[in-house]
């Protein structure tokens, strides 16, 4: 599953809106009442699951395009991409 984002920047504003709606509605609970909780599902929206799934995009946004994945015999390994490759999946794509 792809949990990858455009942009790192795009990323982690989404990841900065989750955790903020978190951390928010977690900390109005005294100020205003067990109702701030229910920002809190937002969060999940922002984060495309949980923070975990935010993570993992994180970590695939990062390294798109820098590594592929190479199979063979039933074995896969992850080995830095060719220039050319690179090329050839922009074209492609």
């Amino acid at each position: 599953m792809n949990f990858a984002s455009t942009s790192v920047p795009r990323h982690l504003v989404r990841g900065a809106i989750g955790f903020g709606l978190i951390i928010g509605s977690v900390a109005l609970v005294p100020a205003v009442g067990p109702v701030t909780l229910l920002a809190a599902p937002l969060a999940l929206v922002a984060f495309r699951g949980c923070p975990t799934c935010w993570m993992v995009g994180l970590a695939q946004t990062i390294s798109r395009g820098r590594l592929e994945r190479q199979c063979a015999d039933g074995v896969c390994t992850l080995t830095k991409a060719h220039p050319t490759t690179k090329a050839t999946a922009k074209a492609t794509a």
